[in-house]
């Protein structure tokens, strides 16, 4: 597919659900142009980019993940490692045709494969590193992508069936702006034998060997007064060519100075699934 021919492609998608969207500036909705110019009723416009994505920041902001992250992230997501919670995630999405919000979406790849498991999906992805988004939009055109801010959200209110919060940063009063009634935030944090093996490792005998997110839950709790908390917890295999991706994902890996002395034969996955409804 050429870049023309997938811009285009792009455009028609973001014309098609242009109700999700309003100006991050003023809060108008936003009109697209067969050319891929979104503006909105002030004149404050966007463009849909050459890639397939929107940035639509008011300012940059400097994200410390680069372009090496998101491909090792991608490589690690595609393997399957994280299949288990992908599809415990789709289970929770019980609408027709649901609309999803993928906050933190990165590169991509766990907003895509959960939509890949749900019956006529809108996937979106919002992310401020510029780098996730270009290679959200490389790897999976179905969905919408943005560069942009939580705080300054490039959506309408109620717009959403669900909302992805994966490993992420939260914006909670946020999230209830954007979600539909009865809509379900779904926030995944890690529990305290996630990657254990690889922290076992890298910080034997400190305290970065072990890990808490009592804090998390007890606020994700306090902001959705019927939270659930479902625990996703296994062990898979790991193929050697995927540990220095790994490494290159997580920001635990960054801080270890000699990479090609971690060996890792399995790993554990151990996830916390949040999930709160207004």
């Amino acid at each position: 597919m050429g870049l023309l021919s997938k811009r285009a492609l792009s455009i028609q998608q973001f014309q098609f659900n242009s109700q999700l969207f309003a100006c991050p500036i003023c809060r108008q909705g936003i009109e697209i142009s067969n050319e891929g110019k979104m503006s909105c009723l002030s004149n404050h416009t966007f463009d849909v980019a050459k890639q397939g994505y929107v940035y639509m920041l008011n300012r940059p902001i400097q994200s410390m993940y680069g372009k090496e992250l998101f491909e090792s992230r991608h490589t690690v997501i595609q393997a399957g490692i994280y299949d288990r919670l992908q599809a415990a995630i789709a289970r929770e999405i019980t609408v027709e045709q649901p609309v999803i919000l993928d906050t933190g979406c990165g590169e991509g790849s766990h907003l895509h494969r959960i939509c890949e498991q749900l019956d006529r999906p809108v996937g979106v992805g919002i992310d401020i590193s510029k780098e996730g988004v270009i290679a959200a939009a490389k790897y999976n055109p179905e969905q919408l992508w943005f560069v942009g801010d939580l705080a300054n959200s490039p959506f309408n209110e109620q717009s959403f069936d669900a909302i992805l919060n994966i490993l992420s940063p939260a914006n909670y009063d946020e999230f209830k702006r954007l979600l539909k009634r009865g809509g379900k935030v779904i926030k995944v944090v890690p529990q305290e034998n996630y990657l254990k093996e690889l922290r076992k490792q890298a910080f034997a005998n400190s305290e970065k060997e072990s890990y808490t997110n009592a804090q998390t839950v007890e606020r994700f709790k306090a902001s959705f007064a019927n939270a659930e908390v479902k625990r996703i917890t296994y062990t898979v295999p790991l193929e050697a060519h995927l540990v220095q991706n790994l490494l290159e994902m997580t920001p635990m890996g960054w801080h270890i100075n000699d990479k090609e002395s971690i060996q890792l034969q399995e790993i554990t996955i151990d996830l916390d699934l949040l999930i709160g409804m207004e």
